[in-house]
């Protein structure tokens, strides 16, 4: 299961308390403080993991508490510092503090760390005559995670256009393949090797008209081409089922712009799909004449054109 957006709670670990102690022998009846300093408590810290896809295992565990320093003691021994609490997510995890309505960071690397919660700080012992204090409370948030996957290329269109199908040719990548709509209900990443250097697709879940408002969930799938440098728009030029493929790529357009102006706006690359069905050379004329911009015919059954259009994703990355 792809779990993308999950909210859980943190508590970072109290420090330990300062000791109040005094030595004393047979030389030294009035004694001298050498109580010693608590421990830290433990941090939470969030790790970028690269073998990770999905936030499932958030879904499950939803509280993370880190463990108390130990107290101070006598002799000046200071008390030991909890063990920090690591939670690994996907590359590509965005961490909000919902309390606070407020962005701490992006997680984009394998290995890079944000600590979220600071553990409290050990009390003071009264080895620097002065009186022992306890221990600091560590902090406590709740926080959402976003995943958005990290990829080089955004595949886009309608649903049943044929981007799963073109996304298994193309790259290492085995997306569910259905003659029925919406057969992808989660983001798929392929690596794709080109002349250019290798690249990474990301096949999203089809969109339609009212998806930047949520519609068939369009603004969850939305998201996860933000970061991509392209757009591949999918057109299935057939026009099967009585679809116009001039007013699928317009509606898919519109959708993008409603979203985001920052995404509409990044490069595209149009992929007239299905060309090995009837109709589809003289649809895609049509189409040409009114869009105006440059079209890689394939067809992603047949294995046709993909050279193409993989020549040209590379190019453009």
């Amino acid at each position: 299961m792809f779990v993308d957006q999950v909210r859980i709670v943190v508590k970072a670990g109290n420090g330990g308390n300062g000791c109040s102690s005094f030595y004393q022998d047979r030389f030294n009846m009035r004694g001298f403080p050498d109580g010693g300093d608590g421990g830290r408590g433990a941090d939470i810290i969030v790790k970028a993991d690269r073998n990770l896809r999905t936030l499932i295992d958030l879904q499950y565990r939803r509280h993370f508490i880190g463990a108390h320093g130990t107290h101070g003691s006598s002799k000046n021994q200071r008390g030991r510092d909890a063990e920090p609490v690591v939670i690994r997510v996907p590359c590509g995890t965005i961490i909000r503090d919902a309390g606070m309505d407020c962005l701490l960071g992006e997680l984009d690397i394998d290995g890079q760390e944000l600590i979220v919660a600071h553990g409290g700080k050990g009390g003071r012992g009264n080895q620097n005559h002065r009186d022992a204090t306890p221990g600091a409370a560590g902090e406590e948030k709740k926080l959402q995670f976003d995943l958005k996957v990290l990829a080089d290329a955004g595949i886009v269109g309608f649903p049943n256009a044929g981007k799963s199908t073109i996304v298994s040719r193309i790259s290492n990548a085995k997306p569910k393949i259905a003659a029925y709509p919406f057969t992808t209900k989660t983001p798929t990443l392929g690596m794709v090797l080109s002349d250019k250097g290798p690249f990474v697709v990301a096949d999203i879940p089809g969109l339609i008209e009212g998806s930047s408002d949520g519609k068939g969930l369009g603004d969850r799938f939305l998201r996860h081409i933000e970061r991509t440098k392209l757009l591949v728009h999918v057109i299935d030029m057939s026009g099967f089922e009585g679809r116009d493929p001039v007013e699928d790529y317009r509606v898919i357009n519109r959708e993008l712009k409603k979203y985001s102006a920052a995404v509409s706006k990044k490069p595209q690359i149009l992929c007239a799909n299905k060309m090995d069905l009837d109709g589809s050379w003289e649809n895609l004329k049509r189409f040409r004449k009114a869009v105006r911009k440059k079209v890689y015919p394939v067809s992603a059954l047949k294995k046709e054109g993909l050279e193409e259009l993989v020549e040209a994703i590379g190019k453009k990355i």
